[in-house]
């Protein structure tokens, strides 16, 4: 009977093992995975007036701005009109209307390029990085301070054209990068995500090119872990004395916070984070520690607008309001604007002139830095 309990007693903690092992393993592969994204995640079931009618989902019922593309064509929905079981009407602002029965990708970035998104002239051009050209679009503008945008993880660099029309009305020279393992762009050699710890480099050989253009000085904007790039090229790379302002906007500030949120994304408990985090170090060989921050701040630190929506359930605020509290200790000058409603990166798509006025202030100087909300 003791030898039944013992073969019992180890099955049990066979079975635990295995199953924290898969749990380590699908966290670290939700950090570092490389996914493109396909479309199709929407219905259009009516079309009357002005409105579209969509099958209710999450998405589709989110307040705000936003977009639908279908079959090339796409077109700037607004807030919901009206809902029934099952049924989301939305405010038509521009594009064609689809007919009913469409499918079509309702998501919160612009469609297409600076000129199908905004209707701006843009020129693509290839940056030599150390694994091979990656392309950007260069959108011309005066002056020798560029704005350079960073997209997040297995995102597109569309998703930073929401801030082109007001960095085109400004003047400002704007660059959408990529970077390794992007549609368009070289691998990296594992095929992995490194949560900014070698992308860095990627746009640190876009703004050496940019400087070839004529650029001198930059103004870097990064959402999500785009803001962790933009992070690390500030405390690694010898161009970061080049950087005169920089914006982030529901950046990946601690790798370990944005995990454990993660975790409970999931339905696991936060603590998974913790073998998963060592899970994605043995993949990838990044010091997951070292991109904190909060805990490794950058070593320059120039004036900041930290923009961040307070329900992001992919990188919770606390991590916004932890490097508030680092900034505040370091003297590093950051404006901190979070928003009370949107998801991860729509703080843009639930209040679009709040967003446009602080940009245009900060980009245009008329709005200095400061701690806190």
């Amino acid at each position: 009977m003791a030898s039944v309990k013992w073969w019992a007693a180890s099955a049990v903690l066979a079975l635990v093992v295995v199953a924290a092992g898969a749990g380590a393993w699908y966290g670290s592969d939700q950090s570092i995975k490389v996914v493109h994204y396909g479309t199709g995640n929407a219905q259009v079931l009516a079309v009357q007036g002005g409105t579209v009618t969509l099958a209710r989902t999450l998405q589709t019922a989110a307040p705000g701005t936003y977009w639908l593309e279908w079959s090339g064509a796409h077109t700037m929905l607004g807030d919901v009109v009206s809902e029934t079981p099952g049924r989301v009407t939305r405010e038509v602002l521009r594009g064609p209307v689809p007919s009913a029965g469409t499918p079509g990708h309702f998501g919160n970035v612009p469609p297409g390029d600076p000129k199908v998104a905004w209707g701006i002239d843009y020129t693509e051009i290839m940056v030599p990085t150390e694994l091979g050209p990656a392309p950007a679009w260069y959108v011309p503008g005066d002056g020798t301070t560029w704005v350079v945008a960073v997209h997040g993880q297995n995102g597109r660099r569309k998703a930073e054209l929401k801030i082109l029309p007001v960095v085109h009305e400004l003047g400002l020279p704007f660059l959408a990068i990529t970077y390794r393992n992007d549609e368009g762009a070289p691998p990296s050699h594992d095929g992995l995500l490194h949560l900014g710890d070698a992308e860095w480099r990627d746009l640190e050989a876009a703004l050496r090119h940019a400087t070839t253009m004529g650029a001198q000085r930059f103004i870097l904007y990064g959402t999500s872990m785009g803001g962790q790039i933009v992070g690390q090229l500030l405390g690694r790379s010898p161009l970061a004395t080049l950087v005169d302002r920089v914006i982030m906007d529901a950046p990946m500030i601690d790798v370990r916070m944005t995990a454990e949120q993660g975790a409970r994304n999931a339905g696991l408990p936060a603590f998974v984070a913790g073998p998963a985090g060592l899970v994605t170090e043995w993949r990838t060989g990044v010091d997951t520690d070292r991109l904190s921050l909060i805990r490794h701040p950058p070593r320059v630190r120039p004036p900041l607008l930290l923009i961040h929506t307070v329900p992001d359930t992919e990188h919770p605020i606390q991590e916004a309001y932890d490097l508030v509290t680092t900034g505040a200790r370091l003297g590093w000058p950051i404006r901190f604007e979070p928003f009370e409603r949107g998801g991860h990166t729509e703080a843009w798509n639930v209040d679009r002139a709040r967003y446009d006025r602080l940009v245009r202030d900060f980009l245009s100087g008329r709005s200095g830095a400061r701690s806190g909300g």
